[in-house]
């Protein structure tokens, strides 16, 4: 198993850690990202560590807008043999299982991943003691909806405020049972239930969702439909500049992890802007 406890938070010089996103779905809304084979998501993952990932992030259903669910029996078919195939041969990063449902992470952690990134902030009931049984961290992201109808005019009165505490809730329990804050990561959920003023309004905001301030931050803006209608990028192999402009940006709001598709250019920008630094 990684060593997860050194890359939870950003780095001494204040960058953020970079997690690759490995998605074994036939339907991820960025199409390059998408892999077909166990050698194939095996030989990117060498990739992003090599180009300087320090996680990666696994899942098997996409959640993007409009997404139908997916059956358990496939999930937990496309993921474990990645995580098993990851492990082995990455013994050192970290790997994070992408995934809503407690048996998938269960099983995922049993395989090796040391992570659980939860889109639906323990929506399931059985995922708490899944976290608290494994004694592993969690990424919590606020999500308005489901994503097959989380876009459908999501609204908001305080976006800052209610993504807060509604994160806030989601962590209580894991604080209640024991899971250190250290351990609890605060996600703004980019993209999942927000139109593109909720969206901007979390990035600026920063920190200021996260409920208590010994949580971990990560970001995840990769290429998403807010670029779209920021910029008029309608495709995803268009987005690369707008989502390394946000990129930009998470040093100075206290970003810990920042989740992406392209890790080396990631890792050039941050690289560009310590050396100018």
């Amino acid at each position: 198993m990684a060593d997860w406890r050194r890359i939870l938070n950003r780095r001494e010089d204040g960058f953020p850690r970079i997690m690759g996103i490995l998605n074994v779905t036939p339907d991820s809304f960025h199409a390059d990202s998408r892999v077909d084979s166990v050698a194939d998501v095996l030989a990117r993952a060498q990739r992003m560590v090599e180009d300087g990932a320090e996680w990666l992030d696994i899942g098997g259903e996409s959640t993007r807008p409009g997404a139908e669910e997916v059956a358990p029996a496939d999930e937990l078919q496309r993921v474990l043999p990645v995580v098993e195939a990851v492990r082995a041969a990455l013994p050192d990063v970290g790997i994070s299982i992408d995934t809503r449902r407690a048996l998938v992470a269960r099983a995922a952690l049993e395989a090796g991943a040391d992570m659980v990134n939860d889109v639906s902030a323990l929506s399931d009931s059985e995922m708490g003691d899944v976290i608290v049984g494994a004694g592993c961290p969690v990424c919590l992201m606020h999500m308005q909806g489901l994503p097959a109808d989380m876009q459908n005019d999501p609204t908001y009165g305080d976006v800052v405020g209610e993504v807060r505490q509604s994160l806030a809730q989601s962590a209580q329990a894991l604080l209640d049972a024991g899971i250190p804050a250290e351990h609890i990561i605060a996600d703004p959920g980019i993209g999942f239930g927000k139109l593109l003023e909720h969206n901007t309004a979390l990035l600026a905001a920063g920190r200021d969702i996260v409920p208590d301030v010994r949580m971990p931050l990560m970001w995840g803006v990769s290429r998403k439909r807010m670029f779209a209608h920021l910029l008029g990028r309608d495709e995803t192999k268009q987005r690369l500049a707008g989502t390394l402009g946000v990129a930009a940006m998470a040093p100075a709001k206290g970003v810990d992890i920042i989740r992406v598709h392209d890790v080396r250019e990631h890792a050039d920008l941050f690289a560009a802007m310590r050396a100018v630094e």
